[in-house]
């Protein structure tokens, strides 16, 4: 009885991790990887580093893009380093939300100390 017992445990103990680590990862993945498909030449992307480029190739079969970061800068990236696509208002909207709407600037604090 008691094996049957530490048995169910066990069960619901890995069904809880798959559910909670495995299953969420598995469903980023595919989202980045359908991300990755769907790209096409002339797309501004971010990468994994944070770098905002535009998408000048991509050599599906091996997994690589080239992305023009500055001009005449143009460095090779992994496909899966490329994480979603740059929208400037989506991102200034976030930055305000980090901000604080209607809170002062980390800088004007410092000034007023």
């Amino acid at each position: 009885m008691e094996f049957v017992l530490l048995a169910l445990v066990m069960l619901l103990g890995l069904g809880a991790y798959w559910a909670m680590v495995i299953f969420p990862k598995q469903r980023d993945f595919s989202k980045r990887q359908r991300y990755v498909s769907a790209l096409a030449e002339g797309d501004e992307v971010v990468t994994y580093g944070g770098i905002i480029g535009k998408v000048l190739a991509i050599d599906a079969e091996k997994g690589v893009a080239h992305v023009e970061i500055a001009d005449g800068v143009v460095v090779r990236l992994v496909t899966a380093a490329l994480i979603q696509g740059y929208d400037p208002e989506a991102f200034a909207e976030a930055a305000r939300k980090g901000l604080g709407e209607g809170q002062s600037s980390p800088s004007e604090t410092v000034l007023r100390s």
